[in-house]
């Protein structure tokens, strides 16, 4: 079982007092509090129509349904929450849902951006601000953060996660589970969070949305289930999602292993575990449940406590009680837990607590908050290449501005946008026209044919020339391009799998004919995942990457481009030279064959180089850093690792100091290198710092196929620099006494 910290009030008094309305309860009222509807309708027009909407609606007014997601404002919140505190046998108060991805109404940089930042601090403070704009809405529960590693950009939701590492994915959900729940549960400015998808769903095969995973149990144990394993022991998320995925032929939904036995039971989860959208029905089609009434047995069973938008609870749950295929027991202990959830947030004490107009009018894009996303955006910038010192930008240069997006107002604030108005960021134009910049613009070309909502697919310009050519003419007399190129923000997130991961529509072609009349180019991208750059890496001398950086997109990109801010971001997913090469992942097993040979048998590709374009952990900067003087010691309680960095340029700037180990043998073939230690700091011009790391036992072990943990004794590589490649390293040997000496001072065993 884990060890929980940083616990909610799950007092003795909590638990009676939930005993106690269980046994007041009757079965249909505790059914109810598992269902979760989505809303539907205006709730202060009329009635909704049809036989389902009626239900709902009737079922709604009578306050016995649990939750309900998409429902945001304080006059609608207050409505419904009025219905279940006041219409109700109980008096049960409801919890209100909502994905607060990556800011409420203050867009910060998607979180696959975020974790390019590798600033822990900012992106706990990008959490905090998306809960305080939640909770003046109303609103007490999110679905956030994405758990799931990821290392196949073609599936779009990498947008969404941490990108390729466990350790990285596990610290940066920490840091985000803090932000929303802070330091009171029943505080009014915080809300639950969610841990998802429980599990598999970052390994998609193919990349493509909703398909199955294929998992080895090594993988699974210490990649996949890692992260969650982490997150729950550190800071007690109060809810967990599970996924729409298979694992080993099992729906997620339907998977008793993962979420009574190993979540519930082995991991001793006292919290929620929420289906994701019909997830629990859509098991029919998955060929594992008969039809919605099997589905609902498979879901209660499995430990799935809240159904979302499936109604297989809602029609199904009472009879299977009922009848004896269900146990009242399983009932109980997801009412429980949805009960508990409730006592945590304070609902009980007040269920209007939430609601406060003042705080909905005051709060919302507040300009603290437009600051604080700019603060995000500004450390999230990943500088790829600088051939040449292209940048910063220079005064005296004449600079042409190429691209539809460096127009736009709506992509930087990326997908999953939770109440962002449309067209409400700061454009690169306008980033460049408040900086007082002396250019001229072209558009180029469309990106995309028309709006594309979250729903609706994206059509992409490929037909529409017209632009090419006065780009052409802006840029060929100047003397540095910017071209600002990628994704718009419905071209990733969920639902938008990719085969190729060029630049969408005619952007490469615009780009080629600009190179063609100035070489002096600075591309920018803005993408919600890794693209295949080859072309513009072998062909343009600076690169960037900005991703979607919410509201204050444009000012943080104009900075970095013309030196005012010193890019420090890192890269949290590789780059691959081609989409063939995914999914690539920088802590890869080594194979047999690793070393070329002069025959053709060896693991490699025919056509491409087997190593990333832009690795893992990969970001440069306008200052020169150096590492020396690695030392490695063993201490009482832990292992030190210290190196020397030194800023050699005459510009102060952010280094990410990274380290990674590898077990040269063990009783599994093991990755051939593992981040376990990341500072990042702060380095005067011409000025060194001895850096500190520390290692525990535990850093060195692993788990087995069988999910048991084994510390082994052997040798270990210590590697530490700016990337997953640095090749600064020492290695020590540890005794088996010495591992479990560690262990037991530490404490880091249990």
């Amino acid at each position: 079982m884990l060890t929980k910290t940083n616990n909610p009030d799950t007092s003795a008094a909590n638990e009676a007092r939930i005993s106690d309305l269980l046994e007041q309860m009757t079965l249909k009222e505790k059914v109810g509090q598992l269902i979760q509807f989505s809303g539907f309708y205006d709730v202060t027009g009329p009635a909704p129509e049809g036989e389902r909407e009626a239900q709902k609606h009737r079922l709604l007014q009578s306050g016995i349904i649990g939750s309900m997601l998409n429902v945001v404002g304080c006059d609608e919140v207050r409505t419904f929450q009025t219905w279940a505190v006041e219409n109700s046998r109980l008096g049960i108060p409801m919890l209100f849902a909502y994905d607060v991805i990556h800011g409420q109404k203050t867009m910060f940089p998607i979180p696959l951006a975020e974790a390019a930042s590798w600033d822990l601090d900012l992106i706990q403070q990008s959490a905090r601000i998306a809960a305080i704009e939640a909770s003046a809405q109303g609103l007490n529960w999110t679905y956030a953060p994405m758990v799931d590693v990821t290392r196949d950009a073609r599936w779009g939701r990498v947008m969404e996660g941490a990108g390729e590492d466990p350790f990285l994915n596990a610290v940066i959900a920490e840091a985000r589970v803090n932000g929303f729940q802070g330091d009171d549960l029943k505080a009014r400015d915080t809300v639950a969070s969610t841990i998802k998808h429980f599990a598999g769903y970052g390994f998609v095969e193919a990349g493509k949305e909703y398909n199955a995973a294929e998992i080895g149990t090594v993988t699974l144990f210490n990649t996949v289930l890692q992260p969650f394993r982490d997150v729950l022991q550190a800071t007690n998320p109060r809810s967990v999602m599970n996924a729409f995925n298979t694992l080993n032929g099992i729906p997620a939904t339907g998977d008793k292993v993962l979420q009574r036995d190993l979540l519930k039971e082995d991991w001793g989860f006292d919290g929620v575990v929420v289906s994701d959208w019909a997830s629990a029905i859509e098991m029919i089609d998955h060929g594992f449940a008969e039809d919605s009434r099997d589905a609902a047995r498979l879901a209660i069973q499995a430990g799935c406590d809240v159904d979302m938008e499936s109604y297989v609870y809602l029609d199904h749950l009472e009879d299977l009680v009922v009848s004896g295929e269900v146990d009242m027991a399983l009932v109980d202990d997801a009412v429980r837990r949805t009960l508990r959830l409730k006592l945590e947030l304070g609902l009980f004490d007040d269920p209007y607590r939430y609601l406060d107009r003042d705080r909905e009018r005051e709060l919302l894009l507040s300009e603290a908050h437009l600051e604080a996303s700019l603060s995000m955006a500004r450390k999230s910038i990943v500088l790829l290449k600088n051939d040449g010192d292209t940048l910063p930008l220079r005064k005296q240069e004449k600079v042409a501005l190429v691209g539809a997006l460096a127009a736009d107002k709506d992509a930087p604030l990326g997908n999953w946008r939770a109440q962002a108005d449309a067209h409400s960021a700061m454009s690169v134009l306008e980033g460049f026209e408040r900086a007082g910049l002396e250019f001229s613009y072209s558009e180029g070309v469309s990106v995309q044919v028309g709006e594309a909502g979250f729903e609706y697919p994206v059509m992409v310009n490929t037909g529409n020339r017209d632009g090419i050519e006065d780009a052409v003419a802006v840029a060929r007399d100047v003397d540095k391009v910017v071209l600002v190129l990628g994704e718009t923000a419905r071209q990733t997130g969920e639902g938008r799998s990719r085969t190729e991961l060029g630049l969408p529509g005619l952007q490469q072609e615009l780009l080629e004919a600009i190179y063609a009349v100035n070489q002096n180019l600075v591309l920018v991208v803005v993408s919600g995942r890794p693209l295949v750059l080859s072309w513009a890496d072998q062909h343009v001398p600076a690169i960037v990457q900005a991703w979607h950086l919410g509201h204050r997109s444009g000012q943080a990109i104009t900075e970095v481009l013309t030196g005012q801010e010193n890019p420090s971001g890192k890269l949290p997913m590789s780059f691959p030279r081609a989409v063939g090469q995914l999914p690539l992942y920088y802590n890869h097993l080594n194979t047999g064959r690793p070393n070329r040979r002069e025959q053709v048998v060896w693991a490699h590709y025919s056509d491409v180089d087997n190593s990333p374009l832009y690795p893992f952990g990969h970001g440069l900067s306008y200052s020169t850093f150096s590492y020396s003087g690695l030392t490695v010691s063993i201490q009482s309680d832990h292992i030190a690792v210290n190196v020397t960095v030194t800023n050699e340029s005459e510009i102060d700037g952010e280094e990410v100091i990274q380290l990674y180990i590898r077990d040269r043998v063990a009783s599994i073939a093991r990755p051939v290198r593992e981040l376990k230690a990341f500072e990042k700091e702060m380095l005067k011009a011409k000025s060194s710092l001895v850096i500190e790391l520390k290692l525990s036992a535990r850093d060195f072990g692993f788990y087995g196929p069988d999910g048991a943990f084994r510390l082994e004794p052997g040798e270990f590589d210590i590697f530490v620099g700016g990337s997953s490649q640095t090749s600064l390293t020492q290695t020590i040997r540890l005794s088996s006494d010495q591992l479990r000496s560690l262990g037991q001072r530490s404490e880091i065993m249990k």
